[in-house]
């Protein structure tokens, strides 16, 4: 579920949606890096700063989803990462419509609720953080109320993945803590809605040809599908945390 077995071509053909939100983001990114005039231009019109959301300004409640800390690459990176890692799932069991409704609603939410609570006029704030800790709180609302969606391990995994980002949230200078809270609390409040006949990611769904004249049998069929899964479970799984725990620790430092 969280273990990407597809290569590079694969995943954009499978999950799209999160392709393309990871490439606008890297671009955005890299335009700033690059090209300073025309990527200054994209981050002052779309920043969210609260003075210009009360004056009015209210797309600013949805472009900080797509921009990022243009001073660091550890902040761009890691939520690239975690969408790799924890969007297809969702992408595939929720259909694109609901998986982009639920990405942007929860980061909206996160932004909202960031210029609702804080003061502080010139606040400012970038990020995907509260779009994907929407995702996090969708995996949770599972994790709970709807086990037969997702397996022990993988419940497992964004248990822990969330424990360490919300520690990591309150100890790591300059986050947004309003807006991953509540992403997060977004994404389970919509649990609910958004889960209803919903079945199980299958990383065979991904591949079963979409048309086919004849069924064939393959007496081989069950042994090609047999994959050393657990062998490398619990590897794969310390590997995914050690690497996002790293992240957000030198993410301090650049």
């Amino acid at each position: 579920m969280f273990i990407r077995t597809e290569n590079f071509k694969e995943f954009i053909r499978f999950y799209p949606i999160v392709t393309i939100i990871i490439a606008i983001q890297l671009v955005i990114w890299l335009s700033v890096l690059i090209i300073p005039p025309l990527g200054n231009l994209i981050f002052q019109w779309g920043a969210g700063v609260n003075l210009l959301i009360n004056q009015g300004e209210y797309w600013r409640l949805v472009t900080p989803i797509f921009l990022h800390d243009p001073n660091g690459i550890m902040h761009v990176l890691f939520n690239s990462f975690s969408l790799v890692l924890f969007g297809p799932a969702l992408e595939q069991m929720l259909g694109k419509t609901k998986f982009i409704f639920t990405y942007f609603l929860t980061g909206i939410i996160g932004n909202f609720f960031t210029y609702f609570t804080n003061p502080e006029a010139y606040y400012v704030h970038v990020g995907a953080s509260g779009a994907i800790y929407g995702l996090f709180g969708v995996y949770m609302f599972m994790v709970f109320f709807r086990k037969h969606l997702i397996d022990r391990g993988n419940a497992q995994i964004i248990t822990t993945i969330l424990i360490i980002g919300l520690v990591m949230t309150f100890l790591r200078p300059g986050i947004n803590i309003l807006g991953h809270l509540f992403g997060f609390i977004g994404g389970v409040a919509l649990g609910p809605l958004i889960l209803n006949n919903v079945k199980p990611f299958s990383v065979w769904k991904n591949r079963r040809p979409s048309n086919s004249d004849s069924v064939q049998f393959d007496p081989n069929r069950w042994n090609k599908k047999r994959l050393p899964i657990r062998k490398y479970f619990k590897p794969a799984l310390w590997v995914i945390i050690v690497v996002l725990v790293l992240l957000g620790l030198v993410s301090r430092f650049f």
